[in-house]
């Protein structure tokens, strides 16, 4: 029997030929899109009333583009394909209909695509490869459905319709777009790239002509024929087993283990959760004024974080001394210092010698970082 794959070894050995194996494909990940099999969701597993918002609610690296358009519910399911593998899916519930959508109104998803990881597509070049596009979907409300690429750096877009034709039945979707040779994606840690789920649009994104070859951003053009999964209560609609790759054919979806696509979710986005736990070292800095607090992100993110997010109360965040083990002087964190690496916690007002060693400790709520696209 040949051996089809070893980890991400992409070619074929045949039976009889294993010393003469070339590896010359090999890849650190075929599949673009990141989380594909819906696995992580750092911020939370449900977010209710969702109504107007550029927002990445639940599943890392899923964001929500919803314009007036109903009210939904969106979480990190277990209705999944059965046999093949998946243990979650990605679910857009409608709570609250919207069956007359305005022109300007739409609901999509997207996955925002860092330019420097797409280079190898060559695209701007007589050389673009194709994308193939595959992914398993399930909604009670059958009818056709559309897939857009949208090139952010040079303003194009490619879309594509799938149909679900059986109500509440998980059905696989294969889609191949063209290789693009006009405009390049720029080399850089941008967004250039985005793949996008329509699941409902107004008439600004619905006019035109369905863009089906690569062409100039048009809005009419980018949802024409999209059902309108706002129309009733009833409607809810799941994805997962999301595989965007080179080439003019899907392959088998790419599972990797989940320690590695943590870490790739993890440099857009990490989240810190404690309850009574040491989350950092520092000491007493040398003006004897403030403590420094040193928490080192688990991978290198893309870009410094604009933002600290956080939940809870300030007493929850808070500095203890090694030697005692207590709060002494309670300082808490007042300010903080985001970098690509690590962030820089400084708490004053505690009374402690220069040169004390220090502990950051959370005590509840959760500090997040994020350095989406």
């Amino acid at each position: 029997m040949a051996i089809t794959r070893i980890g991400n070894i992409a070619n074929t050995i045949p039976d009889d030929s294993i010393q003469n194996a070339k590896f010359s494909n090999i890849v650190q990940s075929k599949n673009i899109i990141i989380n594909g099999g819906m696995d992580l969701a750092q911020r939370g597993t449900s977010q209710a009333s969702i109504t107007s918002d550029n927002a990445i609610h639940t599943l890392d690296r899923y964001r929500t583009r919803l314009t007036t358009l109903g009210t939904w519910t969106q979480s990190q399911s277990t209705t999944v394909p059965s046999g093949q593998g998946f243990a979650t899916s990605l679910k857009m519930d409608c709570t609250s209909a919207d069956a007359s959508p305005a022109a300007g109104d739409r609901l999509f998803i997207t996955q925002r695509i860092e330019g420097q990881n797409l280079q190898y597509l060559k695209k701007g070049t007589s050389n673009a490869q194709s994308l193939t596009l595959s992914f398993w979907v399930r909604s009670n409300k059958t009818g056709t459905y559309i897939c857009e690429l949208y090139d952010q750096n040079n303003s194009r877009h490619i879309n594509k319709s799938y149909t679900i034709s059986v109500a509440d039945t998980w059905e696989k979707k294969t889609i191949t777009y063209d290789g693009d040779t006009t405009g390049a994606f720029t080399n850089d840690n941008g967004n250039s790239l985005e793949c996008a789920w329509w699941l409902g649009a107004g008439t600004t994104y619905t006019s035109g002509t369905l863009q089906t070859s690569w062409g100039s951003g048009t809005n009419a053009n980018r949802a024409v024929g999209q059902v309108n999964l706002a129309d009733s209560t009833s409607n809810e609609w799941y994805v997962t087993g999301v595989q965007l790759e080179a080439g003019t054919s899907a392959s088998d979806f790419e599972f990797l283990p989940y320690d590695v696509n943590l870490q790739r979710c993890q440099r857009y986005y990490h989240r810190l959760t404690s309850n009574g736990t040491y989350v950092g070292g520092g000491l007493v800095d040398n003006d004897n004024l403030n403590i420094i607090i040193l928490i080192e992100y688990p991978v290198t993110m893309r870009t410094s974080p604009s933002a600290l997010e956080q939940s809870g109360t300030a007493s929850e965040y808070r500095v203890r001394r090694d030697t005692t083990k207590t709060c002494t002087a309670v300082p808490v964190f007042n300010s903080a210092t985001q970098h690509r690496t690590v962030v820089v916690f400084k708490a004053s007002g505690h009374g402690w010698s220069t040169g004390n060693s220090a502990w950051g400790w959370l005590n509840g709520g959760y500090l997040g970082w994020s350095a989406e696209l």
